[in-house]
């Protein structure tokens, strides 16, 4: 077989691209969709930067641990200790734990427009709370203790429910939200001091 035999006849187009292959073309579209896809990446990477600085918004930094076997037995998480605490600098302080299939205690009673300081453990499997038509909604896994500060804005009665399927009974895992005013609450307060 000769060497001419074994060279291929390329139409006049391919010699020309195989000739220009030093200069890469892109097509006009082609390069207006580049520019949109790197437009959305900057306003996503501004948007991040944004609530990271302006807005304060940040992933949990320091992971309290706590043994979710022995939650009972711990000061804080023991069942005398459940519920709401007024603190001496008069912030209010609720300290719960979710176990299947429920949150303890089952009711909880809160002031509006003070900010709230919600510390959750699990004493059993993966847990999630949310309190609909409000901010509040966060993971409680188990062996970690999650803290959520929150406020709610007006008087009313919400569901707390579990957000994050963990059994056979999750959709009975709920508990009662009441918020009353402020005057309520102090006055409420200063009943329970005066006993």
């Amino acid at each position: 077989m000769s060497n001419d035999d074994n060279q291929h006849d390329f139409p006049d187009e391919a010699h020309a691209l195989k000739g220009s292959s030093d200069h890469l073309h892109i097509d006009p579209l082609e390069k207006k969709w580049i520019y949109v896809a790197l437009g959305l990446i900057g306003v996503f990477v501004a948007t991040i930067l944004y609530t990271a600085f302006a807005k304060h918004v940040h992933p949990p930094g320091e992971m309290e641990t706590i043994d979710s076997a022995r939650l009972h037995l711990s000061e804080e998480f023991a069942e005398d200790n459940l519920g709401v605490v007024t603190q001496a600098d008069g912030s209010v302080k609720v300290t719960l734990v979710a176990a299947r299939y429920g949150f303890y205690p089952r009711e909880i009673r809160i002031p509006a427009g003070q900010p709230i300081t919600f510390r959750i453990a699990s004493a059993d499997v993966l847990h999630g709370i949310h309190v609909p038509m409000t901010n509040m909604a966060t993971m409680v896994v188990p062996g970690y203790v999650s803290t959520v500060t929150t406020t709610f804005p007006k008087p009313g009665e919400y569901p707390m429910l579990c957000n994050e399927y963990c059994g056979m009974g999750h959709d009975h895992m709920w508990s009662k939200v009441t918020v009353v005013s402020r005057e309520s609450w102090q006055a409420g307060n200063t009943q329970t001091q005066g006993r």
